[in-house]
């Protein structure tokens, strides 16, 4: 499945951004300019994961393997060769490790932003949350501002409203969802389920390093403990919540321009 992406940069070192759940390629996009403005070597692929953005709906068997393969599908169509250098937040980071082990051949190295390769515990993913108050709006409203005002009246951050409120687009009189709402609650459970720890854990796995926000609860202790363990270097962000690349932007492009 080839999915709906932008690139950045001109470079030819081939590198994949990942967005996290109920983003979209454009949550990254001033990483990608600013990294592409300290290193013009590189050349960013931004896309929507499946189920996301403009991307086309998760089949019902959809995972983590198979959005993998659908990144690389879609950088193979858009002339990006060899081996790819992916770095993904939260659920991109999760994609990555999947594409580690399912189409190895295609990851030269990984950086995780703010996540760890285990499942993810239901009342830890904040995505959960979200996701519940989403299926619970209307399809449509006439308008952003009347959609974010319900995400609102749900319990949901003014913060977290107008992020989700990007995924809006216009019909007709009024605005829509640009996904199916319920196809993404079913990929959800899928996704966070999965324990990854083999791709971090066995002998021949390409490169990896993760970052973490000191005030995530994303990757604890012993979880940065164990990716310690297995070679996987850990840096914490002290300020930074699971947002890393706004909340620490600056460090963040720092700590990616050690590679």
């Amino acid at each position: 499945m080839v999915l709906e992406s932008f690139q950045v940069g001109e470079g030819d070192v081939p590198t994949v951004l990942l967005h996290g759940f109920l983003g979209t390629g454009r949550n990254l996009r001033s990483l990608a300019t600013a990294w592409s403005a300290a290193d013009p070597r590189r050349r960013f692929l931004l896309p929507d994961l499946t189920g996301h953005g403009a991307s086309p709906v998760p089949p019902p068997n959809s995972d983590l393997f198979s959005m993998a393969r659908d990144v690389v599908d879609t950088a193979r169509a858009q002339g990006f060769a060899g081996a790819l250098h992916w770095v993904g937040h939260s659920l991109g980071g999760r994609v990555s490790l999947a594409a580690s082990l399912h189409v190895p051949e295609a990851v030269a190295h990984v950086s995780l932003l703010d996540i760890a390769p285990g499942p993810v515990p239901y009342d830890l993913s904040d995505s959960g949350m979200v996701l519940g108050i989403l299926l619970q709006a209307p399809p449509r409203a006439p308008n952003r501002k009347d959609m974010r005002a319900e995400l609102t009246s749900r319990g949901l951050s003014d913060h977290l409203a107008d992020w989700l409120v990007m995924n809006l687009m216009p019909e007709g009189d009024g605005v829509r969802w640009r996904f199916d709402r319920q196809a993404l609650a079913e990929l959800h459970s899928r996704v966070n389920g999965t324990d990854l720890w083999a791709a971090v854990e066995r002998p021949d796995r390409p490169p990896m390093r993760a970052v973490r926000g000191g005030r995530s609860r994303y990757v604890s202790d012993a979880e940065a403990a164990r990716l310690e363990a297995a070679g996987c270097p850990v840096t914490t962000f002290p300020n930074a919540g699971h947002f890393v690349h706004v909340d620490s932007a600056k460090e963040l492009l720092e700590w990616l321009l050690r590679e």
